[in-house]
């Protein structure tokens, strides 16, 4: 497993969480260092959902601390671009935000992250049936969205 691959994703996972690419980057250094410091010797199956449970435990931390922002309140240049074709589109971000957190989260994941199912089952502690279920209606509510504002067919 590449690490420093595995590095570029967790930190544009922490900019989906957080809405600010300066405390994305300290999550994301405090979670490899959490890593490392632990010395763990864990099969290349189970650093990635240990990487990820550890950032989004971070992140929950972090979102704790501090005042909750809507979407509207996150000045445009604090948001990471963790993918040019999803959050660069303000017409899907829109239809994602309309979109309950946790269905974000899973299409962000698969889609974006592109992790795999069994490693997004392990980071979420559902099952493979349950995940398939909430990314296919998850994928189906963004579709009727966009369909709404005109963007597809």
């Amino acid at each position: 497993m590449d690490l420093e691959e595995q590095y570029d994703k967790i930190f544009h996972y922490c900019c989906f969480k957080m809405y600010d690419r300066q405390l994305a980057q300290d999550i994301t250094q405090e979670t490899f260092l959490r890593f490392y410091k632990r010395n763990l010797k864990l099969d290349s199956e189970k650093v990635l959902p240990y990487l990820y449970a550890t950032a989004k435990n971070l992140c929950a931390d972090e979102f704790r601390k501090k005042p909750v922002y809507s979407m509207e309140d996150v000045e445009e240049n604090t948001i990471c671009d963790a993918s040019e074709e999803i959050i660069n589109n303000l017409a899907l971000r829109a239809a994602m935000h309309k979109l309950p957190a946790e269905d974000q989260e899973l299409l962000f994941l698969r889609y974006v992250q592109e992790i795999s199912v069994i490693s997004i089952c392990k980071i979420t502690g559902i099952s493979r049936f349950a995940l398939y279920r909430r990314l296919t209606r998850a994928a189906r509510q963004l579709k009727e969205e966009l369909r709404k504002e005109g963007f597809t067919e």
